[in-house]
């Protein structure tokens, strides 16, 4: 890790803006290694400098990784006019870097990477690396082999190409309805309603349960969060490598 400017040390934080950080700095509030420090620009090492604010010393990690169940209502974003977006579920953290790896629909629910990790985040999201996601989905209509067998050749959504093989499992079907899981490895925009819409059904209902390795933990309610674990954290650094 590289050395950081006071001010934006004490702002990725979430002590303040980068504003209000110098004037905290400017008011002697702020010390390093056990003494006071009024240039705002003075360089820290994190894991190496002690910094302190009004006498509390303060952790700093460069990445925080969130497991969120998003709920259906919030849109995948930082920031929006009009909606609640996924980022503001995660109050535990005064970092103001994080950010949703990929984006989910507004009413789909399930696993959602929130992170401050862009490297990760690229390696995740990036076409070429085929990084593998599974949804649950509620179709409108009975779900066959067919459609399973389509799924696995490629299906035509309006695009240059068709999508890539895709792993379709019918949990259960029935004339008015069928629950399976999709695995796709790609991330084009509505994929899944797409690629259902494409064999002539509808998704009524959308959850992620997986990006990669990591799979959602059923004991987060929607709208809940948690740090990972280091396993999963780790196993989700291997994408980096």
């Amino acid at each position: 890790m590289k050395a950081l400017r006071l001010d934006k040390y004490l702002a990725d934080l979430g002590c303040g803006t980068r504003s209000q950080v110098k004037g905290f700095i400017r008011q002697g509030r702020v010390a390093v290694n056990g003494a006071v420090e009024k240039g705002a620009d003075r360089k820290v090492m994190p894991g190496t400098d002690v910094v302190a604010l009004d006498g509390l010393p303060l952790a700093y990690e460069e990445f925080e990784y969130y497991m969120l169940n998003k709920p259906a209502g919030y849109v995948s974003a930082t920031e929006d006019p009009k909606d609640p977006t996924v980022v503001g579920l995660i109050t535990g953290s005064g970092r103001r870097d994080l950010f949703p790896v990929g984006r989910l629909d507004k009413d789909t629910e399930g696993l959602l990477l929130i992170t401050n990790d862009g490297e990760l985040a690229h390696r995740l999201l990036s076409p070429k690396h085929h990084v593998p996601k599974t949804y649950l989905a509620r179709i409108d209509g009975p779900v066959t082999q067919e459609h399973a067998r389509l799924f696995q050749e490629g299906v035509d959504i309006g695009e240059e190409r068709p999508t890539l093989p895709a792993c379709l499992r019918i949990l259960q079907s029935e004339e008015q309805g069928a629950l399976v899981e999709l695995t796709i490895c790609e991330g084009k925009f509505h994929q899944v309603k797409r690629m259902f819409e494409a064999v002539g059904r509808t998704v009524v209902y959308l959850k992620r349960l997986s990006m990669g390795s990591l799979q959602l933990d059923h004991e987060l309610k929607p709208g809940e969060y948690r740090n990972l674990t280091e396993e999963e954290r780790n196993e989700l650094l291997c994408y980096k490598k």
